[in-house]
């Protein structure tokens, strides 16, 4: 228990309420003890609350720190790669040599997904934007893999972070070529895990696919970098759902569904959006202008970031390897020169260096899958992909150990109690 608490004046009465303190991070006030006293407390958006107690991640967002399981997410990027921070989010250590081949080997034998699955997808518009079919098939899991939906059983458990790790690749790149009209490639075991993401995507059946080494490492890092992030949006509402006892794949389904929106996982989507929306390099100084005049409603997407405000220690990573792509590939694109441009200019420019405006995670992820010829729909699947490590760490967390149903109340102002009129005598 705490030796600290903090006293809070109710009228006539004073309560006593406990403070905890974390490894790191600010100390939490418990605040449970209200709902007796007939009052809530009153944070939209849940920014002051923290609902959890969490082993997983920590943010500093002042000072631009993200550490998974302790590990620096540079660090993680540079020496690590995705399997193995997927077993660091799970487990809460970095395997040995043995275990990480053993994980890598388990995700392997896990990739392929049952044939009638196929046929689920023809249920869906050609044209059918790739979220939403992912919010189907994932939830549809649990009706082909329903062996392993005992929640309380750890092995269980397990099973189905594997099943959700291992096949989500294969889910993301059936939506592609679903929308292309083009036959789904199966796994290849031999191949890394972003080696066969990238087969399943852009390989065909008439033909071996060479996988481009630099592209590789560039999608394994864009996996890494998106794997967790603490209590988001989509991680708070795969903690919520699974706080009712609903399987996992129902879980991970109602993350990819808030995730969807683009004020989370939609941001690279709208970078590129605005990329078009500019237009060419001539226009750049005067859409800075807009960016810069408050009351015009333009705003410079991927620049700055809700969390940091310092530099997103994730977009350090990622702008070596855009450049690394892009250098790599020689692709001589206006939209990607336009955004070396923004770079640049947001990078030096007075107003968005004293507004720690930065490129963030999304402004360069975007790019760099445009520059690899991913389509802009797809973006957010990918977002999605990388994160259900996150997801289901979270929800794993949770399940293990002691929990409640999440239960959020309210400040209701609606209308008191009043009679019912016949609609006669309205």
């Amino acid at each position: 228990m705490t030796e600290k608490s903090a006293q809070l004046t109710l009228g006539d009465n004073t309560l006593e309420l406990p403070i905890y303190s974390g490894t790191i991070g600010p100390d939490v006030i418990d605040v449970g003890q209200l709902t007796g006293q007939g009052v809530f407390t009153y944070d939209p958006g849940f920014v002051s609350t923290a609902a959890c107690e969490s082993k997983i991640t920590y943010i500093d967002g002042g000072k631009g720190v993200l550490l998974h399981r302790g590990y620096p997410i540079d660090q993680l990027a540079d020496h690590s790669d995705y399997l193995e921070v997927c077993y660091l989010l799970l487990y809460g250590e970095l395997p040995s040599a043995a275990e990480k081949l053993q994980f890598e080997n388990t995700i392997n034998n896990h990739t392929m997904v049952h044939e009638q699955l196929r046929n689920f997808y023809q249920g869906f518009r050609r044209d059918a934007h790739p979220m939403a079919i992912m919010c189907g098939v994932v939830g549809a899991l649990s009706a082909f893999y329903h062996d392993s939906l005992e929640i309380s059983d750890e092995r269980h458990r397990e099973i189905a972070a594997f099943r959700l790790i291992a096949k989500m690749p294969t889910l993301a790149a059936m939506c592609y070529k679903y929308s292309l009209g083009q036959p789904f490639m199966y796994p290849k075991n031999e191949l890394s895990y972003s080696e066969n993401f990238l087969q399943m995507m852009f390989g065909n059946p008439c033909e071996e696919y060479v996988v481009n080494p630099i592209v590789a490492k560039a999608m394994d890092k864009i996996f890494i970098l998106h794997a967790d992030h603490e209590q988001n949006a989509s991680t708070s509402t795969v903690r919520l759902a699974g706080s009712s006892g609903a399987n996992p794949f129902a879980c991970i389904a109602a993350g990819i569904a808030a995730l969807w929106g683009p004020a989370h996982g939609g941001a690279n989507e709208a970078v590129l959006d605005m990329l078009t929306e500019i237009g060419d390099v001539s226009n750049v100084d005067k859409f800075v202008a807009k960016a810069k005049d408050k009351n015009d409603p333009f705003r410079l997407m991927g620049f700055g970031h809700r969390v940091y405000k310092n530099y997103d220690p994730r977009a350090k990573v990622m702008r070596e390897t855009c450049h690394e792509v892009l250098g790599d590939l020689g692709i001589q694109d206006p939209l990607l020169e336009l955004a070396m441009k923004l770079e640049d200019i947001a990078r030096s420019d007075s107003y968005f260096v004293e507004k720690n405006l930065y490129p963030n995670v999304d402004f360069y992820s975007g790019i760099i899958l445009k520059a690899i010829g991913i389509p802009t729909s797809m973006f957010t699947v990918i977002f999605a992909l990388a994160r259900t490590v996150g997801w289901v760490a979270h929800w794993h967390e949770m399940i293990s150990g002691s929990y409640r149903i999440g239960r959020p109340r309210q400040l209701y102002t609606g209308s008191p109690q009043r009679d019912f009129v016949p609609v006669d005598k309205r």
